[in-house]
């Protein structure tokens, strides 16, 4: 069953944890990738990036397991404010892409490190509007910048990757300039966090946070930082 099928019956009944079949591996697998040989300069200040890489469920989940970010917030990107809900965003017609907004302290990690992670570990950037189980444009691999700086080191680390060939396809990750970021909906949030067991996230999203943990040690935290403790602090 596909995701956004899934997420229909799931509002029907209100129950999260219905099962449905499983993939037989998780969807992407972890690549080992060299750092970015450009990064942002120094600054003080909390950053954001906007990224996408298929289903923002495990997307967000990596990072909120990655040192350095502040808050991390499943949400649509690419797209106008009135189709800025999953129901209609899972049409494939809307432009959005689901993605992340991670506010981060770059004392802490910088733009490029949050790339790494997020070509090494949250998704597959050789999978053109898809990922693993999940297919349609709003599954599709995309960068969203907010500065000329950011699109700058983006675009040279997408060249690195390529040139040095550490995957088996090309890179199909669109960059561009972000417009506006939507949060999702409410249900959304946190969601590998409070639902590990669901097959979906057992299968195709925790191994995501294992492989953060196995290759990026030294940016990996044990406690996620979630959306509702954000909430409840504010």
């Amino acid at each position: 069953m596909r995701r956004p099928a899934l997420l229909s019956l799931l509002a029907a009944t209100t129950a999260l944890t219905l099962a449905f079949a499983v993939p037989s591996r998780a969807a992407e697998d972890a690549v080992v990738i060299p750092a970015p040989a450009v990064d942002a300069a120094p600054a003080s200040g909390m950053q954001t990036a906007v990224v996408a890489g298929g289903c923002f469920w495990g997307v967000q989940g990596v990072f909120q397991h990655t040192a350095g970010v502040v808050n991390a917030v499943s949400g649509y990107a690419g797209g106008s404010k009135a189709t800025a809900d999953y129901h209609t965003v899972s049409s494939g017609t809307t432009g959005h892409a689901e993605s992340v907004e991670i506010k981060y302290d770059p004392k802490k990690i910088s733009y490029g490190k949050i790339l790494q992670i997020y070509f090494s570990v949250a998704h597959d950037p050789t999978q053109l509007n898809r990922q693993g189980p999940d297919t349609g444009t709003q599954y599709r691999s995309a960068i969203f910048t907010t500065s000329d700086e950011q699109k700058k080191v983006a675009e040279a680390y997408i060249a690195q990757l390529n040139g040095a060939k550490v995957y088996s396809k090309p890179i199909v990750t669109k960059v561009g300039a972000l417009e506006a970021f939507y949060p999702a909906e409410a249900y959304h949030q946190d969601y590998l966090t409070l639902h590990p067991s669901q097959p979906y996230i057992a299968y195709n999203d925790i191994p995501k946070v294992e492989n953060l943990k196995k290759l990026f040690a030294d940016n990996y935290i044990e406690k996620p930082t979630l959306v509702s403790a954000s909430k409840a602090t504010n």
